[in-house]
């Protein structure tokens, strides 16, 4: 008896955004260039600092979180096992860049959180994003917030195709309106905060986030 091994495609699997009918496949080949820019640019800032790319994100997520986070939290926004996560900040720790704080509401766990000097080097780490800031600055205000709206849809399509894990965005929050004044300056809607919202104003990570029913 004879296994078979994994069928191959039929004809030549080509390269994505190789053929000039395929819209999806020009699409997924632009973000893999804007993708591989992201990682070049935090190559560059993680190794200016003797960080891993990790390390760096690690960093860059504790500096939009105050008040700390918990280590099980981080591991599932960054999309890696708690394992990782936790040699990550093990080497953070060890670096005096990242410290141990009892949580304000259960003393018994522990939230990570920066140090002063942690903070500064986030900070200086966290500019390699300036120089995709100024790219964008090229492109009209309108186009920006149209680009804004792509990627969140496809964030929270992704999301329900298991490939993102954390996604706290307004459109994917069950106080989001959607286009209840089409057509307006802010079509949108927040229930929880009660007034309308523009496109610019929709958050990719809020805080106040509540998973909308499927």
């Amino acid at each position: 008896m004879t296994t078979e091994g994994p069928q191959r495609p039929s004809h030549p699997v080509q390269p994505y955004g190789s053929d000039h009918e395929d819209l999806d496949g020009k699409v997924l080949a632009a973000l893999e260039r804007v993708a591989q820019s992201f990682r070049t640019l935090q190559w560059q800032a993680a190794r200016e600092h003797r960080l891993t790319p990790l390390q760096l994100q690690v960093l860059v997520q504790l500096l939009s979180h105050r008040n700390g986070v918990y280590a099980s939290g981080l591991a599932k926004v960054l999309g890696v096992t708690r394992a990782t996560a936790s040699e990550a900040v093990s080497s953070l720790l060890a670096k005096g860049l990242v410290e141990r704080r009892p949580s304000p509401r259960d003393r018994r766990r522990l939230l990570l959180a920066l140090t002063t000097r942690g903070r500064q080097v986030a900070l200086q780490a966290a500019a390699w994003g300036e120089a995709v800031r100024a790219a964008l600055q090229q492109v009209p205000r309108e186009g920006r917030a149209a680009l804004l709206l792509f990627l969140m849809r496809l964030i929270a399509e992704l999301q329900r195709a298991g490939v993102v894990t954390v996604a706290r965005m307004c459109i994917t929050c069950r106080f989001f309106r959607p286009d209840v004044e089409p057509g307006s300056p802010r079509p949108h809607f927040c229930a929880l905060l009660g007034e309308p919202l523009a496109v610019e104003a929709l958050r990719v990570d809020c805080p106040e986030h509540q998973p909308a029913v499927a």
